[in-house]
């Protein structure tokens, strides 16, 4: 998923203060729950991680890698960021998205930072 993201006056980039990912051979930023690409021209576009082998959306509930306390719950206020994957939202824990799933996370695969 790509569209150009309208009124974005922010310039992303090296020490900009958002979390910087590689994402389909170029590094795009983490920006309030969007995953933000910085074009040449200066426009910036907003993408999504595809659902994958890589980043899977599959039900994973016996996933427990320790990046937080059995009982947290992932949304806007949790402490880890919010990064779109396929036409959900999961969310960045320990170098992989969590996406929450009932009582428990599923691992939907690594993200690297850039």
């Amino acid at each position: 998923m790509t569209h150009k993201h309208e009124n974005h006056d922010h310039q992303h980039g090296a020490g900009c203060g958002h979390t910087p990912v590689k994402h389909d051979g170029h590094v795009d930023y983490l920006h309030d729950g969007h995953l933000h690409h910085m074009n040449t021209d200066g426009t910036v576009e907003e993408h999504a991680v595809p659902v994958s082998s890589v980043n899977p959306s599959s039900c994973t509930p016996k996933h427990n890698c320790g990046g937080h306390a059995a009982g947290h719950v992932h949304g806007p206020t949790c402490g880890h960021e919010a990064i779109p994957h396929g036409d959900h939202v999961d969310y960045l824990v320990d170098g992989h998205l969590h996406h929450p799933h009932g009582d428990h996370c599923d691992d939907h695969g690594p993200i690297e930072r850039a």
